[in-house]
């Protein structure tokens, strides 16, 4: 087989699209031509078992070499002995020796962008073919004139491993042997305008701690623990909307600092044991991660991802985060993700401008840039974007067993205009506001998510009222599970930062949320966005210029939460009343528990939880009007207000029951009438004047005796104590 010279060039500019085709082992007049490419090499020999070395000659001054083995046939075992002069000699296996890694139903799927398992294709995965162990590397790529894998196992040189492209799929790949895990590498890319860009492999599975940014070569070596495959066993047979889901959201890196080592965060290793365990303490059947795909910011909190498939290396290896999900588990606490499908990093060496086109972003600004963020939009009207991102989501539920995905800032997907100007935003072809594109790609996310992944579960952060966005997609909406109820968080908050003498004008703030509580399947967060940025802690929101009051105020106001209807979503160290804002850059002020009307609120929520959990009426019918009346919405001139919530009958038909009455007054209310249910005798489950919380004691303790006066459209009422300030909780004693 000759080559031609304008081959041979090609080679050596490294522009060949198919170097395969040049290089390794190919037929030749009764035997085997074996071409090589290493530059600066002195000699090269070709070793095949059983036959004496065959030095290879030089026929290009690039670095080209080549020899003939003769009375031997494909397919051929054969080694490189390179020979560098000074530098010593190598012996290698050519990694132009072997096929395609990519089978041709895996390209027909990545065409069409339908490849949900596409992280085991592209990127970076340890294989074992013909017999020889190595890394087979996958990258998309389809308007690069040329890649090469560049690494620490060729001296980061662009010219000694081009890779091969797959024509039309616009994917590049090679198998390297020898190379495996621990191996750092990027992607060199060569453009069409003869410029070279140095990349991060996409689909990394491992990266490098920032501010260092190459991609690592991984293979986990994780065994899941038998509770973790009874808890995934479970889950399947669970819906998440009928079950008690309250959430605590974590940033993993300041949870809890380790002091006797530099204040350095925890890792994941530490983690899976001491949150675990607090949390299983608490009572919160889930823990929430702010991102922890990589990130080469940590004040970006992991919001700009710049490796979507590879946990955060600040606080250990993929693996222990595998036993840190593991851990979890086996404590019976769920695991939900943040996932940042809305936007990505500008980061010279990520996703921007890929292969020196717009690849996974936008062109037109107008499309493509937010600017509030100062980041790029993803192109969700391009299949193979799609796929990298649905595939993504996958990706954390299959490989790393996690419970859920929540989805950020989906209104900035949802809107043309998001933060934008007259001028500054391009309509979609019918001339309006919405993102046609970014509607079918979420549609498209959650109904693979739901088909495939039985008991995941998805929330949106949504803060508009686009409608449908938890109803399902052959209902006309966007399919999630759960919805964000930034409405309810907004009134709410607003309402106790008043103080109690204007309350009465802003009294329906509160039972405002009951005129669409049920429109969506609702979580109610009180999440992290509302203690950063100047917003002050929950604890500094609350009405009261005494310490008393604020406390008082704050454990009203998550005695309220958990018995609204909707999941339940708490900010770490809000449990705590936090005096401080929170600061990615500190722990949480943990000595506040020293002092007894702190450890009294993080009391109250365990409690919460634990009642919460137990109680049906709290969660079974959560987004079903007929879980929930009201008892007094209108007694404003007295900032009371009560409700009761209910569960599905049981086998006698009669279902369980609890009632909420608040005083949001700093005032106690003795001889209030209240209606109830119920003819029964009722008990305190909750009373936030608990002097066990830090209150003052006011309250029922002897119970409530029913009297047959009709009362707040119930059949019996009673005379109840509404302590200052005060949440309490009532339920039958029969119960």
């Amino acid at each position: 087989m000759t080559v031609a010279t304008s081959e041979l060039e090609s080679l050596v500019r490294r522009e060949h699209p198919n170097p395969h085709s040049v290089l390794g082992a190919h037929p030749q007049d009764g035997g085997v031509v074996v071409r090589v490419l290493r530059p600066a090499a002195c000699a090269v020999t070709a070793i095949t078992n059983g036959t004496p070395g065959v030095e290879l000659q030089q026929i290009h001054p690039g670095g080209v070499f080549e020899g003939q083995l003769k009375d031997v046939e494909l397919p051929l075992h054969y080694q490189l002995e390179v020979d560098y002069g000074d530098a010593g000699k190598f012996t290698i296996e050519d990694p132009y020796a072997f096929g395609p890694t990519i089978g041709e139903l895996d390209q027909h799927l990545i065409a069409e962008g339908r490849h949900e398992e596409l992280y085991n294709k592209l990127g970076a995965h340890v294989r074992e073919i013909q017999g020889v162990t190595g890394t087979a590397f996958a990258v998309w790529a389809p308007a690069a004139r040329a890649v090469s894998v560049v690494g620490d196992f060729n001296s980061w040189d662009g010219r000694l491993h081009a890779m091969r492209s797959l024509g039309s799929t616009g994917v590049w790949e090679l198998f390297l042997p020898d190379v495996g895990p621990g191996t750092r590498y990027k992607y060199e890319i060569l453009t069409q305008d003869h410029q070279i860009l140095l990349k991060a492999d996409p689909y990394a599975l491992a990266t490098e701690v920032p501010p260092k940014t190459a991609s690592v070569v991984f293979e986990t070596g994780h065994t899941w623990s038998p509770q973790d495959a009874e808890w995934l066993r479970a889950r399947q047979e669970e819906q998440a909307l009928e079950q008690p889901v309250s959430i605590y959201e974590v940033h993993l890196g300041s949870w809890r600092l380790n002091t006797l080592e530099g204040n350095r965060p925890l890792t994941y290793l530490e983690l899976a044991d001491e949150l675990s365990a607090y949390v299983k303490d608490l009572g919160f059947t889930h823990v929430e991660l702010l991102p922890v795909m990589a990130h080469p910011f940590a004040g970006s909190w992991g919001y700009q991802v710049t490796g979507y498939f590879a946990p955060t290396p600040f606080y250990g290896s993929p693996d222990d985060f595998r036993l840190f999900v593991d851990r979890l588990h086996q404590n019976g606490v769920g695991v939900l993700l943040d996932w940042v499908p809305a936007h990505f990093p500008r980061d010279e060496f990520a996703l921007a401008r890929f292969d020196g086109t717009a690849l996974y972003e936008h062109a037109d600004p107008r499309r493509g840039e937010h600017p509030d963020w100062g980041t790029l939009v993803f192109n969700y009207g391009r299949h193979e974007v799609r796929n990298f991102l649905i595939s993504n989501a996958l990706f954390w539920l299959r490989e790393y067993h996690v419970d859920g995905i929540r989805v950020d800032a989906v209104a900035s997907m949802l809107y043309l205009d998001y933060s934008r100007r007259e001028g500054e935003w391009v309509p979609n072809q019918f001339g309006g506001r919405e993102d046609l594109d970014a509607v079918s790609f979420l549609k498209e996310f959650n109904e693979v998510v739901y088909g495939r992944e039985p008991g995941a579960l998805t929330a949106a952060e949504e803060s508009t009222a686009w409608p449908g966005v938890s109803r399902p997609t052959y209902l006309g909406g966007l399919g999630f599970g759960f919805k964000w109820n930034m409405g309810w968080m907004h009134d709410t908050l607003g309402y106790f930062e008043q103080d109690p003498i204007y309350r009465r004008y802003h009294h329906h703030e509160l039972t405002f949320s009951l005129m669409y509580a049920f429109s969506e399947n609702f979580i109610l967060p009180l999440s992290h966005d509302e203690v950063v940025h100047g917003k002050g802690s929950l604890y500094r929101k609350m009405a009261g210029s005494d310490k008393w009051q604020k406390l008082a105020n704050l454990r009203s106001l998550y005695a309220y939460m958990w018995a609204h209807p909707g999941k339940k979503l708490l900010f770490m160290g809000s449990e705590l009343a936090q005096d401080a804002e929170w600061s990615y850059e500190r722990s949480l002020d943990w000595h506040l528990l020293e002092q007894p009307e702190h450890a009294g609120i993080q009391a109250l929520v365990r409690d919460l939880n634990r009642i919460y959990r137990d109680e049906p009426a709290l969660w079974e019918i959560d987004s079903d009007p007929s879980g929930f009346w009201w008892l007094e919405p209108n007694d404003a001139d007295a900032n009371v207000l009560a409700f009761a919530r209910a569960s599905k009958p049981d086998a006698d038909g009669e279902p369980r029951i609890i009632v909420f009455a608040a005083n949001l007054s700093p005032v106690p209310r003795t001889g209030y009438r209240l209606g109830l249910p119920r003819a029964t005798r009722w008990k305190e489950a909750i009373n936030t004047d608990s002097t066990y919380y830090g209150g003052s004691d006011v309250g029922n303790m002897g119970g409530l005796d029913p009297e047959p006066i009709p009362w707040h459209n119930q059949p019996v009422s009673a005379l109840v104590t509404l302590p200052p300030l005060a949440a309490v909780w009532f339920i039958p004693e029969s119960q």
